[in-house]
Parts: structure tokens; sequence; C-alpha cells
């Protein structure tokens, strides 16, 4: 037996012939796509009917799908189906069932029209007839007929719809209807065929969208109203708004706000932010109406545009300002007259802030006195006290005179268009000069009375009381005359005079109230800060329940220490409060922005080198009024050469963030009547920040006075010493040439600096590298003696040349 009888010997064993059957079982992988991106792998399996029958012969065979009926008008619609591009690629059997499918729809139809039912006759009142073969007949099929051509009968009836008609029982045929523009439902579920074709059904119509759509037809008919009269809205449109916030404020869809935003060539998202301008042209492009609002606008509720009532009006107590020089006794007047002893307290014996007082006189009568600082950098604090004022009193002290402050005041009281009364204060002290004093305030616009002026001059004494009852009559004459009155009845407003941090009570504020009556439990708003009021507290300490017109009082609460001079007001709200507070906190930070950002000027003096050295600082202090004074007087000594950069300024102690901030600037810290926390100590030893303490602005000023005038470059101060001139010129080995010279004027010195001039042209500038007589190197040569001389790396000399001899020293500078 051959080697190829074997092989077809085993291959006959290894398939004997048995009867099988071919797999009816297709599986594969598909992609599911969801939304937002979404996908997952999806295994499916689509299993294939086989029919089989007994052949003639006995065997089994399988039965082939029978073509599609005939004996109905075919004809008539298959011109249509050819020639509808969408029909071209379905398979023979699929345009037969197609067919089968519009002749049974045509049957029904006209049995409805024949025959109709009592429901059917209803609806046919309501809705208009439609022509559903000829629907039928016009809907595509979707474009996965288009890929699955060839595809068998049993996988087309299961994709398409009207197939499935044809296949329904007998009862349920003629149920499923498409009306006009309508499509089916999608289920929501992946069919085989969907998942094969890896194609998502559409969105169709939902039977809610429908039943919705047949109701408003049927209230058309009966003459109702279709759609409700549009609602015109007035839209409230703020600087910057974002698509979403302006579709809600117009009761609008997102969808179709960012259409008309389209439209005008934005591509926006529905948080993306738009201008005023823009959202201007959105809401008339929807119909409503605007109105423009600016972020400023939450103020309003602050303007007190509103005449008072003459009726409501009542007396209040004169606001007294007492200005003048530094230690000419305006607060030991003050002292004398409430009976107390402010000035023993002050640090320095000078007055550092600005301090409140109410008096109350015999009659029963009261006045409000304000006591500010007279020294020249709290200057901010004497405007501030001028504003706020009705009647200044100056106090002059009569054996000093008129001094710079007292001009200063004199100033700002004119500025604030208030009446001036003069006190010349120790008239008790040897060489006091009353007259004097007079004749000097004539130089500045106030002529007293016995001049014949309207200046009220009186000559006092805070030591020994004498004529204080005279100063406060002409006070109330003043106050008399100006006919002070407010509204007790309305709500409080006034302006923050002095504010600090206590560590136990918080933040502590000095406050005039000027208008209306304020409470304990009111919510006030004051520069950037807020809170409602917990504590109202006069100057005794007593604690009050209200605070009438003219009335000075501490209040605690506030969320942060405001600025001395800001207005205070109370609202209605927290949330208003909050929102005024927040605005005016954000407007302070962009001008500290804009204040920071450097000119051109300045870029282009940094690009030649020529930027002022910089002294930066850190300042803490006890009262806001006195942050501001320092700072002030600091920037008074910035120049060309030398300025202070203040980074940091704030009210309290010194925390362990100052510290830091300190450090990595190499900044110095002022503390004004403050100390620093234990951890914030220790950190500073530990990175050695300077910190200094100070009680007395004189003292602060003076010592960064003192280190600005260090940072600054010395003046180089040029001296003449003296003229030689080379008689002969000696060529030396190893020291090169050598002049020998002979001192015509003045004196010549080793190492001094010289000039060589040639026909009186100055070639040379250079030091002076030897100096010999005879043989030996002496000190100095004076004038007519010879020397010999030698230059540092210079030998272009000759005989007639002169050689001018001088030194430069260094004159240290000052601000």
């Amino acid at each position: 037996m051959t080697d190829d009888n074997v092989k077809k010997d085993t291959l006959k064993v290894a398939n004997p012939g048995r009867l099988q059957l071919t797999k009816t079982v297709e599986s594969g992988k598909v992609k599911q796509q969801f939304t937002h991106g979404r996908s997952k792998s999806v295994t499916v399996e689509v299993r294939k009917t086989r029919t089989f029958a007994q052949g003639a012969t006995g065997g089994m065979v399988e039965v082939k799908p029978q073509g599609a009926p005939t004996g109905f008008n075919a004809a008539a619609l298959q011109s249509s189906i050819q020639d509808d591009e969408s029909m071209r690629h379905l398979t023979p059997d699929e345009k037969q069932a197609r067919l089968k499918a519009l002749k049974i729809a045509e049957e029904e139809m006209k049995r409805v029209t024949e025959n109709p039912s009592p429901k059917e006759e209803r609806k046919a009142k309501s809705e208009p007839v439609v022509d559903e073969a000829a629907t039928l007949a016009a809907v595509p099929l979707p474009e996965s007929g288009k890929k699955q051509a060839g595809m068998p009968p049993a996988k087309a009836k299961a994709h398409h719809p009207v197939d499935e008609e044809a296949e329904r029982p007998e009862k349920t045929k003629g149920k499923l209807k498409l009306r006009v523009g309508e499509e089916r439902r999608s289920s929501g579920k992946i069919t085989v065929q969907n998942a094969l074709s890896n194609i998502e059904e559409q969105r169709m119509r939902s039977m809610a969208s429908i039943r919705r759509a047949r109701e408003k037809a049927i209230k058309k008919a009966q003459g109702g109203h279709v759609e409700a009269e549009k609602v015109i809205r007035d839209v409230v449109i703020p600087e910057a708004i974002t698509v979403q916030e302006l579709a809600n404020r117009m009761a609008a869809r997102t969808v179709d706000v960012i259409k008309v935003l389209m439209k005008l060539g934005m591509m926006v998202t529905a948080t993306q932010s738009i201008d005023a301008d823009t959202a201007e042209l959105v809401v008339s492009e929807f119909g409503h109406k605007f109105k423009r609002v600016t972020e400023g606008d939450v103020e309003n509720v602050l303007k007190d545009d509103e005449q008072e009532d003459a009726a409501l009006l009542k007396p209040r107590p004169p606001v007294v300002t007492v200005m003048g020089h530094v230690d000419h006794g305006k607060t030991s007047l003050l002292d004398a007259l409430r009976k107390t002893d402010v000035a023993a307290k002050e640090a320095g014996g000078i007055t550092q802030h600005i301090g409140a007082y109410q008096v109350s006189l015999k009659d029963g009568q009261k006045v409000t006195f304000l006591d500010t600082p007279g020294h020249e950098a709290f200057t901010a604090m004497r405007a501030r006290g001028a504003k706020i004022t009705d009647i200044v009193v100056l106090v002059v002290a009569a054996d000093d005179g008129i001094m710079e402050q007292t001009k200063e005041a004199i100033n700002h009281a004119k500025a604030a268009e208030v009446p001036i009364v003069v006190a010349v204060n120790k008239i008790d002290k040897p060489g006091a000069d009353a007259t004097r004093i007079k004749n000097d305030l004539m130089q500045y616009g106030l002529v007293p009375e016995e001049f014949g002026g309207d200046t009220m001059v009186v000559e006092v004494s805070a030591k020994t009381g004498q004529n204080l009852d005279k100063l406060v009559e002409g006070i109330l004459v003043q106050a008399e005359v100006l006919e002070l009155k407010a509204n007790p009845d309305r709500v409080a407003a006034g302006v923050v005079v002095e504010a600090q941090l206590d560590p136990g009570k918080g933040v502590v504020t000095t406050i005039l109230v000027q208008k209306g009556t304020l409470r304990a439990g009111d919510m006030v708003v004051a520069g950037a800060a807020y809170g409602r009021v917990r504590t109202l507290v006069d100057d005794k300490g007593q604690t009050l329940k209200e605070a009438l017109p003219g009335t000075p009082v501490v209040i605690l609460g506030l969320s942060q220490a405001p600025e001395a001079g800001d207005v205070f007001s109370v609202v209605e709200n927290e949330k208003t409060a909050r929102g005024i507070a927040e605005y005016r906190e954000r407007r302070i930070r962009e001008q500290q922005v804009v204040a920071q950002t450097r000119t051109m000027e300045s870029l282009f003096g940094s690009a030649a080198g020529t930027n002022a050295k910089e002294l930066p600082v850190i300042i803490k202090a006890d009262v806001q009024g006195s942050v501001e004074a320092i700072a002030g007087s600091l920037a008074k000594y910035s120049g060309d050469e030398v300025a202070v950069k203040v980074l940091h300024s704030g009210v309290g102690g010194i925390n362990e963030s100052d510290v830091t901030l300190a450090k990595s600037t190499g900044a110095m810290i002022i503390a004004f009547n403050v100390r620093a926390a234990p951890k914030a100590k220790e950190l500073a030893a530990r990175d050695k920040v300077n910190i200094r303490y100070y009680s007395i602005i004189y003292e602060v000023v003076d010592d960064v006075k003192a280190a600005l005038s260090g940072m600054l470059s010395p003046t180089l101060k040029e001296n003449f010493l003296g003229y030689a001139e080379i008689r002969e010129v000696f060529n030396i080995s190893k020291a090169g040439k050598v002049a020998g010279c002979m001192v015509t004027e003045g004196i010549i010195k080793r190492g001094c600096k010289v000039r060589l001039l040639r026909d009186n042209v100055v070639i040379h500038e250079g030091t002076l590298k030897t100096l010999k007589r005879f043989k030996d190197e002496v000190k100095e040569v004076k004038s007519g003696l010879e020397c010999g001389m030698a230059f540092e790396n210079y030998e272009d000399i000759r005989q007639g040349d002169q050689i001018e001899c001088f030194e430069v020293e260094q004159v240290a500078r000052t601000v």
C-alpha cells in the first residue's frame, strides 16, 4: 500500500458520512454609543430562522421564503418606489414587503371611509383625513437600510416597522398608523439591527408631545387661544452677567439665548459672562425691556436726598473742634472744661489721637468737643476734624505765638467755612503777651472784635481756669447763631472719628452721630466694615441704649477697623450691609492696584538703572489715625534717590504673618503703641527681623529719616592742593619715566589725585604713584621745592607739562 492510499483511508475514517447542519448563530462585538461621549462594547448574536421539509425523494430540504403576493395594484406603486432614491438599495424581497404593507393600509383606509365606527367619526371631525398609504410610501427607510442591502427578509422585517405590520395577526392589523410629520417613538433599547449596523436611533416625538399637538389643534378649531400672550418683563442688566442668569431673568431657555448670541457672532456657553451692551441686545431681541445698573448702585440705599421736614427738626449740641500748635494746651483746656486729666496720660505730653468728648453745662446744655493732635504728622486728622465740626476753637499760647500748625489750622477752618473762636491760652505765665497774639492774628484774616472785626478772642488759662466760662459762653453764642438742628426720628448716620483693635473687645470704633438716633442692635456699615452694634459707650465709660444727634460714642461689633473719617450709616439688614462693604472693599483693592502700577517714566528709569533705593517698612499702630499719620510723615522724605515703601499697615499688635512678610522682604516693622505677640516675638528673634517700638511720633520720623540718609550716596567734594611744573624727564630702567618737577603753588601729597595739563588742556587724570625728594620717599612737598613724580599706568610726560594735584573728600548727605 502506498502512502497515498494510507492517507485516503485515514480521511474516510476521520470524516464519517453522517447528517450535519451548518451553524445558525452568528456572534460579534459592536460599540454602543451613549450621551456625553460615553461608549460600551456589547456582544451580540444573530440567530437565523431556517425551515426544512421532506422533499419528493424523502430527504429533508430547506424551504426558501416565497416572493411577494401578486394581484393588487403593485404596478401603480412600483414606479414611485423605483423613483425614490432611498428605495434603490432594497432587495426584491424588501420591496415586495413594502408593497404588501401598502395594500393593507389602503384596504384599512377604504374600510374606515365606507363604514367608520362612532369613535372614528368623532376623530374625523377634529382631525384632518390623511392618506396613510401615501404617507407610508413617502416615509424613507433609515440609513441602515442602505447598508444592509441583500439582507434576508427576516432581518428586513425586524428592521422596518412597515414589515412588522404585514406579519401581525389579523385582529391587530391596521392599528399601526403614522400621521403626517410623525415617526415611531424610540423605545430606548438597542436592537440587533442597530447593534450590527452601529447606528443610533434618532430621537422620536414623545406621546405627550403628540397629545399636546392634538389638543392645540382642537382648541384652534374651536376658536380658543392657542398660546398665551407674551409677558413683557423688566430685565435688570448689571455690568457683567452670565448667559444662564440672563435667561433666568427673561424666563427663557438658555439654549435660545445661546442661539441669539450665535447669530450675533458669539460662541458662548451657559456659564460664560457677557457685557452689559451684549445683554441689552439679547433682551431687545426677546422683546423685553431692560434696565441698566452698575455695581455701585448698591450704595443707592445710603443716599439721603430728601429734604428734612422742618417740623421734625430739634436742637442738637454743637460740635466744637479744638485745634492749634503742639504743646499750646489744647488737651489741658479740655481737661479743665471736663474736670478730667487726659493730658497726663498722653505719651510724651502730646496728643496723638482724635478724642471725642461731651461736656454738660450747668444750665443743662451740652457741647461736643473734638481734640485734634498738633504735630505736623497729624495734618489729615485736623482736616477731618474741621470738616465734621460746627465751630473751631483755635488755641494759641500767649508766651509762644502763632506757629506753623496754627497757620495750618486756620487754613483748615477757612476751607471748611466754619466760625473760629480764638482762645489765647497760658496768660498766667510770665512773658505772656495777648496783645501781640491779637495783632499777629490780623495777618491771617482774623480780626478781633475789639479791633472792629468779627472774630471772638478770649484770654484763658487752663491751669487756673481763668475765663473758661467766657469761652463756653462764646461757643454757645456762635451755636445759637448757627441754629443747629437735626431730626432724631430717622435712621442714624454720622462719621468715624477713630478706630482701633482691642484684644478683648475686638474692633472699638469712636463715632459721632450727626443725624438720627443710633441704638444698640442697629446694622451699621462704615467704609468697608459692617456689623451689628453690640454696645454703646459714652466718653465716661457708661453704657447707653441710644445716641442722639451730636453725641460721640464708642461702638463694638464691626467686622474690621474702618478708616478714620469714613461715613457710617444704618441699613435695613445684614445682606444690604454686606453687599455695600464688599463693593467698597473691591474698589479699595482696585485703587491700590492702580496706585502700585508703575508709570512709563518709572519703567524707563528702571531700565536705565536709576530707580530710587527703597526702605521697606511695615506699620502697626493702636489706632487707624496714627497709622495714617505715620505713613504720611514717612512719605514726605521720599525722593528720587531714596524712598519709603509701606508694604503693609494695620491696626493691632504684631502677629506672625507680619514677621513672615518682614523676613521675606527685608522690611523693618514699626510698632506704634502696640507690641508683638509671644509667638511673633520668638519668630522675629529666630529670623532676626528688626522690630522698632515707639510711643512718640517724633522718634519714628527721626529714625526713619536717619535710615534714609544712610542709604544716600555720599557727595564727592574736590579739594585743590597745588601745582607742579615738569622741568626734566628721566628714564629709569625699573621705575619707567620719572618727572623732575618744581612745586610752583600749594603742596603736593603722595597718593593724591593728579591731572596732567599740556598747553592748559587736560590730557590725563589719574593717581600719583611716586613722590621723592632726592632719593627718599616723602609724604608731601611744599611750594618752592624740587621733587620727583611718577604716575600710575601712564608715562607720556614731557618737559614743560603742568601737574595739578587735588584730593577727593566724601561728604555724607541727609534727606
